[in-house]
């Protein structure tokens, strides 16, 4: 089949993808396509990008220039416009990796206990104790030395504050992401950032050695 006159792909590379051990990566499987021909669109889906051998490790990093040769090998004469991230990272495992029901616990109660703990030594080191007997003393007139009455609520509210804060207990209370999300969300990006710089510093030390090896 024949590339269509004046014809245009718009590609967008995904940020990350997953393989299995000595399985081949498609051109639809590392990008979203977009072309006026669907039964073209179609075939370039399946056009092979990379297979992986054993070793090239967990983990390799697809450029768009890469995909972009690719392409032009297969239709000379299309015109590729490429948006959103220029590589695409993939990840090889034999399995997807599931979460340790134990260390999610044992981290569960670290940060419990831990959390816990910074709350109270803020508190002493305000003297909060002391804040809270002599705002009740300019409340009632009478100084008390435990005023459960106010301490109580304030302690509910603080637990209050921070279901609030990550707008979330048992479902989510509006459509906004939390905070802690947020934070998961930058880590991830900022560790595929990583790997990226990181594969494509060792690809580039590959290529700079193999090069001086045949001069």
């Amino acid at each position: 089949m024949a590339t269509p006159n004046h014809s245009v792909l718009y590609l967008r590379l995904k940020k990350r993808i997953y393989m299995k051990p000595n399985q081949r990566v498609t051109l639809g499987q590392a990008a979203r396509l977009l072309a006026e021909d669907d039964s073209f669109e179609k075939r370039l889906k399946e056009l092979v990008l990379y297979e992986h051998k054993k070793l090239d490790g967990n983990r390799v990093v697809i450029d768009v220039l890469q995909i972009v040769k690719a392409i032009r090998q297969l239709e000379p004469d299309l015109t590729v416009e490429a948006y959103g991230d220029p590589q695409v990272l993939v990840m090889i495992a034999e399995k997807p990796v599931k979460p340790r029901i134990t260390v999610l616990i044992l981290a569960w109660l670290l940060l419990f206990f831990g959390a816990g703990l910074a709350i109270m030594n803020f508190h002493t080191d305000v003297s909060m104790k002391e804040v809270h007997i002599r705002i009740v003393e300019l409340i009632t007139g009478k100084r008390t030395d435990h005023p459960l009455w106010f301490q109580i609520p304030y302690s509910l509210g603080i637990g209050l504050g921070m279901v609030l804060f990550f707008n979330h207990f048992r479902k989510r209370f509006n459509e906004e992401p939390n905070p802690l999300e947020v934070e998961l969300y930058m880590y991830q990006e900022n560790v595929n950032a990583y790997v990226i710089a990181d594969e494509m510093r060792k690809k580039s030390d590959y290529d700079q050695t193999k090069d001086n090896g045949h001069d």
